[in-house]
């Protein structure tokens, strides 16, 4: 292979390294592979780009058309994923190293397609949270709605995920509806690179969404404003310095972070040495020893176990990493591989012997490690290195530096309560995971130690097949830390797309409240529907369209022939006097599920047609029960249309039964399937 020139793309175009570069290596053997740079870059050049160019055409975008647009740069990386296989390996990454990052990456971004689909609407205003009402009448009415930032993501990568990194970040902000430039890490961003040319050469993005620097960031975040958002990870020193800037300051601008994390695993008191839970808690703990050389943010660096289970974990776990086959990325046989520089080997060994002064090295050293492959001596290896720490109260090192590399600690507790005293020693960490049977232990782990993790993960047999892993963020949940690492959150399913948007107060009558927000609202003006609504298309029906239905009697003879039909026969449908005595009821009632399927038959078109399925329904409430000789009718309003697919969308509607009297009774949000 030819030395790589890893380039950058500004401003739709891509534009070679130039000037003072930096000079590329590859992990596994050490040898120059490339070099990147670019001192001509105009960033400003490239926010106005993002700004006027991506923006806006993203913003005319609906979150579905969005999320189709990630599902099919999903699909197209997909199929094209072994080249970025065969550059992976260079990073220090064995193949199992390099399904993480990159199908893992790739994963993220159909998850939030799916998200986008299913949770977010066909429309380019979220709605977020219940109505509220702010009068007495309801004229007046309070709704949160999120709308996209106008202005650009940057993006700040680390080396150990050149691919997951960037597309668990451009997921959500895409999602959005925000332009984003991307700065990997120079020491892997080879890798960055041959992904995000895929992405360009896939023709689904909107030109202006995306750009990519590879090198120095320059002046570009002191040009930075309100508009835009810092989404940042690495060190704790390098988010400080850049968080701190006085531009970030004085604007405002926003900054999330994911930095160093001392995460721990806790073994449960439950636990006995030899059981299939043990196991499971010894294998985790080397998985995340080895995984990608240790250099993961949630990588195991504390093992917390009971101070009697000390000699078991450390002979369990030794005997695990004795197993554990290093040498170069590429072959199978390697089951660790390399540190991604030559600065990332030196830093860990440095933070490793800050840790020995403190704690005995049981396992590993500092030499070389016997290595497979052919070539390969001069690449950045290292043997995992198990430390025991005996006074974890006193030590200090082991709970302030984190060995960014195959490195772990083992430190005994003695109850609950200091198991929860340590893991929080680590000052704010990504993830805690906790090996246990018992929900009591569960829940106060939580309670003590929630505050101090981004998340808490907890498994035993019950759960290790199906178990994600203490390791592994899923773009389901929110993935951060309070403290040393960062206070921000990613992920977090439609939680991340908020990141990229501005949450705003709207306080209108409810007919502005639909018009803006495309739902509709009780007080808005109702249209007549020109025929059944059961009877038009998804495409035909309009928001705000009603049906207002004759009223049924419900008789006595109705109540009891329900309750011997479906055998429900509570008192308060049966039992006049036992009736009577409940402060709910005036005397015998019908059944709510009467009612439901009374209102069902009020509106209910019975021939076939567009309606292809009752779903279910939302927020079903009784305010004011129906004694026998009442009547009740029924309004149904089209509240919302969802699209589903080519074939036919969601359409929820507003019922609402009222009496004889006009006092509501009950209502619910009914949801269909219609055909297009």
């Amino acid at each position: 292979m030819g030395v790589m020139q890893v380039s950058s793309f500004a401003a739709g175009q891509w534009i070679a390294p130039s000037g003072t570069t930096s000079k590329l290596y590859s992990a596994a053997n050490g040898q120059m592979i490339g070099e990147a740079g670019c001192d001509s870059l105009d960033f400003q050049q490239m926010l106005d780009f993002a700004r006027d160019k991506g923006g806006p055409a993203l913003r005319k975008m609906t979150f579905h058309d969005r999320a189709r647009m990630l599902k099919a740069l999903a699909l197209y990386l997909n199929e094209r994923r072994d080249g970025l296989y065969a550059l992976s390996h260079m990073t220090g990454a064995t193949l199992a190293d390099s399904r993480i990052d990159i199908d893992g990456g790739i994963g993220t971004l159909l998850v939030y397609a799916s998200k986008g689909r299913r949770e977010m609407p066909a429309d380019q205003v979220y709605v977020d949270g219940e109505t509220e009402m702010l009068s007495r009448e309801g004229t007046f009415i309070g709704r949160h709605v999120c709308t996209p930032l106008t202005g650009a993501a940057v993006h700040i990568n680390a080396f150990n995920f050149p691919v997951w990194g960037m597309l668990e970040k451009l997921a959500p902000t895409l999602l959005a509806g925000v332009p984003a430039i991307v700065k990997p890490a120079t020491a892997t961003c080879w890798l960055t690179e041959a992904c995000f040319k895929l992405m360009i050469e896939s023709g689904v993005l909107p030109e202006g969404s995306i750009q990519l620097i590879s090198g120095r960031t320059g002046d570009l975040l002191d040009r930075l404003d309100s508009r835009d958002v810092v989404s940042f990870t690495g060190s704790a020193a390098t988010a400080l310095s850049l968080r701190s800037k006085n531009n970030i300051l004085a604007n405002s601008v926003r900054f999330t972070a994911e930095q160093d994390s001392l995460n721990a695993s806790v073994l449960g008191t439950d636990i006995d040495p030899g059981t299939p839970d043990f196991d499971i808690f010894i294998k985790e703990a080397a998985t995340e020893i080895t995984t990608k050389a240790g250099q993961k943010c949630t990588a195991i660096r504390r093992i917390i176990a009971p101070a009697s289970r000390i000699d078991a974990v450390v002979e369990a776990l030794t005997k695990r990493l004795e197993a554990v086959t290093i040498g170069d990325p590429a072959l199978k046989e390697s089951r660790m591989g390399a540190l991604a520089s030559a600065a990332q080997k030196r830093d860990t060994l440095e933070n490793a012997a800050r840790i020995g002064v403190e704690c005995e090295r049981v396992f590993g050293d500092e030499e070389a490690p016997e290595l497979t492959g052919v070539g390969v001596e001069y690449g950045y290896y290292l043997k995992p290195m198990l430390f025991v720490c005996n006074d974890p109260d006193a030590a200090k090192a082991v709970h302030e530096v984190e060995a960014f590399g195959p490195v772990s600690t083992v430190m005994g507790y003695r109850d609950a309560e200091h198991a929860i005293a340590l893991a929080n020693r680590g000052g704010g960490s990504l993830v805690a995971s906790v090996v246990t049977r018992d929900p009591q232990t569960a829940r106060e782990f939580v309670l003590g130690a929630g505050a101090s993790h981004g998340r808490i993960y907890f498994n035993n047999g019950d759960s290790a097949k199906e178990a994600t892993g203490h390791g592994s963020p899923l773009p389901h949940m929110v993935h951060g830390g309070p403290g040393r690492a960062g206070g921000g959150e990613e992920l977090g399913g439609v939680r991340g797309v908020m990141h990229y948007m501005q949450r705003t107060a709207i306080q209108a009558s409810p007919d502005l409240m639909t018009g803006i927000t495309g739902n509709w609202f009780r007080g808005s003006k109702e249209i007549t529907a020109p025929a059944h609504p059961f009877t038009r298309s998804f495409g035909e029906l309009q928001i705000g369209e009603t049906i207002h239905t004759p009223s049924r009697e419900v008789t006595l003879e109705d109540i009891e022939h329900f309750a011997s039909f479906t055998g429900d026969t509570f008192y308060a449908h049966m039992d006049e006097a036992a009736a009577k005595a409940n402060p709910f009821f005036p005397g015998r009632v019908a059944h709510g599920y009467l009612l439901l399927s009374f209102a069902a038959g009020l509106f209910v078109e019975p021939n076939p047609g567009p309606v292809l399925a009752n779903t279910g329904l939302n927020s079903l409430s009784f305010q004011k029960p129906v004694s026998p000789g009442d009547a009740i009718s029924v309004r149904l309003t089209v509240k919302r249309k969802t699209p589903r697919n080519e074939e036919y969308g969601e359409v929820a509607w507003d019922v609402v039964l009222t009496n004889q009297d006009g006092e509501q009774v009950a209502e619910y949000e009914l949801l269909t399937m219609v055909s297009l």
